[in-house]
């Protein structure tokens, strides 16, 4: 398979290349010396066309132009020594060494192996050192084995000069090493299935396979060119060529996976064996023995790696990801620390006020970036003089020491590091604080205690903006249509007396008594004169009239503080059977505070004079929500607010006009 970027005339080229190679084996076994001469252009013309396939890859690929025109050159190079050689040596029966051919064969070595160096960089930016000592163990095995295998029998085969000695071993050596540069690149790569580099070898295997036979053989004078190794030069070149164009291929690293681990100690192994079953052989011990040291180089990069990563693991247990804080397993931890030191320490924890509204309106990125500033703030604060964390959320908690002021300066400070002003929004907090080991004798018990005082303030200023903000509103109502001041005033006695007799929480009643007071507040946008009409509404007037609750809740909801009493603002006329209005609740669908806020309203509204009508006696509006319980009110509510009525003591003087 070649990759995509590769040119259609290169898809033809390849098999083109591997039939030369068919025909150039075939040619060979003819004995007539044109035929042969013929043969040995065909086999110069293959080496020569993949050296070109193998250059156009570099300039196809601009990443990595400068390994594959190398490589191409170093092909390039060895067909021009085989010219030379076929023009001037090929009818000689001794051929002299070294000669200009041997120049262009022995220039390919270094620059294929520049070429396969450079490669690897430019595929691998990065390379870990493990995997660098793995490239190593993996190319210095792979020598010692090769050596091994080709050494003994060159030396014994090859005689004649030095020179002659030397260059005849500089084929199967030169050619041993490139296949170590390609073994480390694989081992480098994690011993991923990387074609390429597989393709890259299977040809340096193939051509070192045919240098090692063609020198032992033509030593001992039996060098036969019809023979099948001699297809390793054009089979080599070629399969070069075909790695050339194969698609990069990006494996992660994979620093577990179990070829990483067990490689270095199959080669290590194979390295100890040669040590020893090859005596004497200076080739083979060197590469060896350095193989073997970088094991235990590698080894010690292992430990070294575990150690990093275990101390990353305990760092990250102890951080927040965020902001770079301690997290709450590190606050936990310094703080038992302190508790057990007995040294006074102030816990402070911290809850951010707007931070939802914040987030809310600008985004999430928006509000982490907002949680990174306050927290290198309040680390910045602190610096010094205590340890800052995030609790998770929009909580922040600090370990102060306590000082002679009890750490109230620096709670002082650590909060108002925690405050940030803008176009739009505001964001303060609320805190809560413990001293230690005074207030708490364990850590869990100083969390809880903190976190007490700090949701105790945070509902306190939360209620003190709500009182103000209703009174605003309800002021605001009063000054629109004075008349309603007392029926508003009386709907809320009712109201919260009835949820009091029910058995709500104390927070539950008081935002009912604000909703019950709140309940109007839309009629400030109905004109006076429906609002004071004698007589009964037309429709057009009551679609109207039908749309102050809505009004109200955008009102009331206009303050987060009174956010829920928004919403029993909008269901306090909803009926029990479904028929009211703005939504047609039904029974309990309807929010229990506006169910009790219906029954008031309706009773106040029955026992007071109204333009169009006298006002009905307590008596008898309480006969009329006993009618009425269970169509346009909860029975239940209607049982609990005519006892609730009974125990008024006294009952609302605006209750006493209809009374008989």
């Amino acid at each position: 398979m070649l990759d995509r970027s590769a040119p259609p005339l290169l898809r033809f080229l390849l098999p083109l290349l591997a039939a030369w190679v068919l025909v150039d084996l075939w040619l060979t076994n003819i004995s007539t010396w044109g035929d042969q001469m013929v043969a040995g252009f065909i086999y110069c013309g293959v080496i020569a066309t993949a050296g070109l396939a193998t250059a156009a890859r570099g300039i196809g690929r601009r990443a990595e132009r400068g390994p594959w025109l190398l490589v191409g050159a170093g092909l390039m190079t060895w067909a021009a020594g085989d010219v030379f050689y076929t023009l001037n040596f090929f009818t000689l029966d001794l051929v002299p060494v070294p000669s200009w051919a041997d120049v262009g064969y022995l220039l390919l070595p270094p620059l294929v192996a520049v070429g396969l160096v450079w490669l690897v960089r430019a595929r691998a930016q990065r390379v870990p050192i493990a995997r660098m000592a793995d490239a190593g163990i993996a190319a210095l095995a792979v020598a010692a084995l090769g050596a091994a295998i080709v050494m003994p029998t060159v030396r014994g085969a090859v005689e004649g000069r030095g020179l002659e000695i030397a260059t005849a071993l500089a084929y199967p050596i030169t050619d041993l090493l490139l296949i170590a540069v390609c073994v480390g690149a694989l081992a480098g790569r994690g011993w991923s299935v990387d074609r390429c580099w597989i393709a890259m070898s299977a040809g340096l295997l193939a051509l070192w396979t045919a240098d090692s036979m063609y020198l032992v053989q033509n030593a001992h004078g039996a060098y036969d060119p019809a023979a099948i190794y001699n297809a390793g030069w054009t089979g080599g070149a070629v399969a070069i060529a075909f790695a050339a164009w194969q698609p990069v291929q990006n494996h992660e690293l994979q620093e577990h996976r179990l070829r990483v681990v067990v490689m270095p100690f199959v080669l290590a192994t194979l390295a100890l064996a040669l040590l020893v079953a090859v005596e004497g052989e200076i080739a083979v011990t060197i590469p060896a023995a350095l193989a073997l040291l970088m094991v235990f180089v590698r080894m010690g990069l292992a430990f070294r790696e575990t150690g990093q990563v275990l101390r990353g693991a305990q760092e990250e247990a102890v951080t927040d990801a965020l902001t770079g804080l301690g997290n709450r397993r590190a606050l936990t931890q310094d703080l038992d620390g302190a508790v057990r030191a007995g040294r006074p320490t102030v816990l402070a924890l911290f809850d951010l006020d707007g931070f939802k509204g914040y987030n809310d309106t600008f985004g999430h990125p928006a509000g982490d970036a907002l949680l990174m500033r306050l927290g290198q703030a309040l680390a910045t604060t602190i610096d010094g003089h205590g340890g800052v964390f995030r609790m998770g959320g929009d909580e922040f908690c600090a370990l102060l020491p306590a000082g002679a002021d009890g750490g109230t300066e620096l709670v002082a400070r650590a909060r108002a590091a925690l405050t940030e002003q803008g176009e739009g929004f505001s964001i303060g907090c609320s805190h809560g604080s413990v001293l230690v080991p005074g207030e708490a004798e364990t850590a869990a018990e100083a969390l809880r205690i903190a976190d007490q005082r700090m949701y105790a303030e945070k509902r306190s200023e939360r209620a003190s903006a709500g009182r103000q903000t209703r009174d605003v509103l309800l002021q605001a109502l009063i000054e629109r249509s004075p008349a309603l001041e007392g029926h508003v005033h009386d709907v809320a006695v009712l109201a919260e007396a009835t949820a009091s007799r029910m058995g709500l929480a104390d927070a539950d009643v008081d935002e009912i008594r604000h909703a019950a007071e709140l309940h109007d507040v839309g009629k400030v946008a109905i004109p006076d004169a429906i609002l004071d009409k004698r007589g009964p509404l037309d429709e057009s007037e009551w679609k109207f009239m039908h749309r102050h609750t809505l009004i109200g809740e955008r009102i009331v909801a206009a303050a987060p503080a009174l956010a829920t009493v928004g919403r029993l603002v909008r269901s306090s006329h909803e009926r029990w059977d479904g028929a009211g209005y703005p939504d047609s609740l039904a029974g309990t669908a309807i929010p229990l505070g506006a169910r009790i806020i219906a029954v008031a309203d309706a009773f106040d509204a029955m026992t007071v004079d109204r333009p169009y009508r006298a006002a009905m006696s307590v008596f008898a509006a309480l006969a009329e929500l006993d009618r009425c319980a269970g169509t346009q009110f909860d029975p239940a509510v209607v049982v609990h607010f005519r006892a609730a009525i009974q125990g008024l003591a006294p009952i609302p003087a605006g209750l006493l006009k209809g009374a008989r």
